[in-house]
């Protein structure tokens, strides 16, 4: 029959176990065993960790909606400036048939713009 090897470290403080060994011979490995403390300090590492993973996904929801809210305000703006360059294109276009209307009466009030029918009928 095997052998085993038994060690246990006592914390002379609380007097609680802090890790044993089992061996059957030199060359085995060792369980570990821990205190409440150390398995609370790894329950709440893993807390920690899903608290980690809620907080990454908190910031990456919080980073999407400040992009969204960005895009939104983009958006707002760049409609803004629709609705004034489609009120500038029909200022001109008021302007250029004003114009337009101009140059006919000048043209038509003018001699020299006159047609050739004109001119020809005077000779």
């Amino acid at each position: 029959m095997d052998s085993e090897n038994i060690q246990v470290s006592v914390d002379d403080d609380d007097g609680t176990f802090t890790n044993i060994s089992l061996a059957d011979d030199a060359d085995s490995g060792s369980a570990a065993l821990y205190t409440k403390q150390e398995n609370e300090l790894f329950i709440m590492n893993c807390d920690i960790d899903g608290d980690m993973e809620n907080q990454v996904e908190m910031e990456e929801k919080t980073r999407l909606i400040n992009q969204v809210l960005e895009l939104q305000h983009t958006l707002e703006d760049l409609s803004a400036r629709v609705d004034a360059v489609k009120e500038e294109n029909l200022k001109l276009k008021s302007e250029n048939q004003v114009l337009g209307q101009y140059i006919e009466n000048l043209m038509s009030a003018s001699s020299v713009f006159q047609t050739t029918d004109a001119k020809s009928k005077r000779k």
